[in-house]
């Protein structure tokens, strides 16, 4: 092991870190350091390229003047659990979360409450990749030893349910704590404080060892996670550029992620849950929204996706493909689930109110040449609709139906024709 950073470290005590699930954001604990608020603070640093930044205090309205430490940060760095003993909690030792405001400051950390927290210690939590399952350890909820592993999972209304002991093997009559599990549900990692043994010298601490091994069933996180890497690019000049890439849930058209790639590498990673459909933004000033769907619904294989984005200027004549709107067969009705798109062009074209576009319907070659063209005006029209009715003037927008006249791939597959079947954004 070496250090990772000389402007984190210090000849104090760092400890109890975490990190973002693209390895850009780290938060840990440092005791008594020069300025700090309380005995033990949080600190935030990034990582810019190879290099990190010197890390900053959360200040007083995270962190209080008694302990707070063993920091867990969500898989996009934009939400963080952790442990602290301030008062005002329902024991000893509470878990509480803060996360990233719209105006990107942290919020005042918030109890986790009851049943998650008890009138004794709540300690080490770790919130999986998937974002909707949430360990820790505890010595106020029954268990099989000193203090044991329990887990409790996020409701889509915010709630937490009621902690499960993940039981025997995890935890023993020893004390286990530090739990970790990797995104794919297969690796666990945690600590147990051994209890003392015949021999031992006297007044050492009990020794606290690490722990490996496969995950059991009873102990997985709800939902596995995988993730999409790579990079974005100017696509003229195919340098890197630093850009927002967005996650949000097609069903429920809940932002689920934000993360931005590296201004000098032009690296993302985002965290992709099993189960879901998704529609990804990549965004930058003075480029086109980038659109790209992935529907992990029933997807059999669920591995690890490399996919480098490249974004266009938004000069005149260049164009995008808005791949998250939906129709039914041979209809213009807009389905409910285009609204998270529909939602994302309304703001794309809000940043920049002196663009004009022109929203192009295209069609496979299926049907009749002016069949296909009516229906391509017809849907360009309802995109239209929807842009104008919710704030952008219609004088900025036009809709141009093609039909079959402009494919992107021969209309000799199914797979084609669907790529065929398009909406595009093109810059007037």
């Amino acid at each position: 092991p070496k250090s990772i950073s000389n402007d984190i470290n210090s000849k104090e005590n760092e400890g109890a870190a975490t990190i973002s699930g693209d390895g850009k954001t780290l938060v840990f604990t440092a005791c008594d350091r020069q300025g700090g608020v309380g005995n033990c603070d949080l600190y935030l640093a990034h990582r810019r390229g190879s290099n990190w930044t010197a890390p900053r205090n959360l200040g007083i309205l995270v962190n209080s003047k008694q302990w707070d430490g063993q920091p867990s940060l969500s898989a996009d760095g934009r939400t963080l659990y952790f442990s602290s003993n301030r008062g005002g909690g329902l024991g000893g030792y509470d878990l509480y979360v803060t996360t990233i405001g719209p105006d990107g400051a942290w919020t005042a950390p918030r109890n986790l409450g009851a049943p998650v927290n008890t009138p004794f210690d709540e300690e080490a939590p770790f919130i999986h990749a998937s974002g909707t399952t949430l360990y820790y350890a505890s010595n106020g909820l029954p268990g099989l030893g000193n203090s044991d592993i329990f887990r409790t999972e996020l409701s889509d209304k915010g709630d937490w349910s009621a902690p499960r002991n993940l039981g025997y093997p995890m935890n023993t009559f020893a004390r286990e704590s530090s739990l970790f599990i990797s995104s794919d549900n297969r690796r666990a990692y945690y600590t147990r404080t051994e209890p003392a043994q015949p021999g031992d010298v006297p007044g050492l601490p009990a020794p606290i060892m690490l722990y490996g091994s496969e995950v059991p069933a009873s102990a997985r996180a709800r939902e596995t996670s995988t993730y999409a890497q790579g990079r974005v690019f100017d696509a003229l000049t195919k340098k890197p550029i630093e850009a927002v890439v967005q996650l949000f849930d097609l069903n429920t058209n809940a932002l689920t992620q934000q993360v931005y790639s590296d201004a000098e590498t032009g690296e993302y990673t985002a965290v992709l849950n099993e189960g879901r459909a998704y529609a990804m933004y990549a965004a930058a000033p003075g480029y086109l929204l980038k659109s790209l769907s992935f529907d992990y619904s029933n997807r059999q294989k669920f591995n690890p996706l490399t996919l480098d984005i490249y974004l266009d200027p938004a000069k005149s004549g260049r164009s995008a493909v808005l791949n998250n709107l939906f129709f039914d067969s041979n209809q213009a009705v807009l389905k409910p689930r285009s609204r998270t798109e529909l939602d994302r062009l309304v703001e794309f074209l809000r940043q920049d109110p002196n663009l004009r576009v022109e929203v192009a319907g295209h069609t496979d070659n299926v049907g009749t040449p002016a069949a296909n063209l009516s229906l391509s005006q017809r849907r360009a029209q309802a995109v239209f609709d929807y842009l104008a009715k919710h704030g952008v003037p219609a004088t900025r927008l036009r809709a141009k139906g093609y039909g079959e006249t402009k494919p992107l791939a021969a209309n000799d597959t199914e797979v084609h024709r669907a790529q065929n079947r398009r909406i595009e954004l093109r810059i007037l």
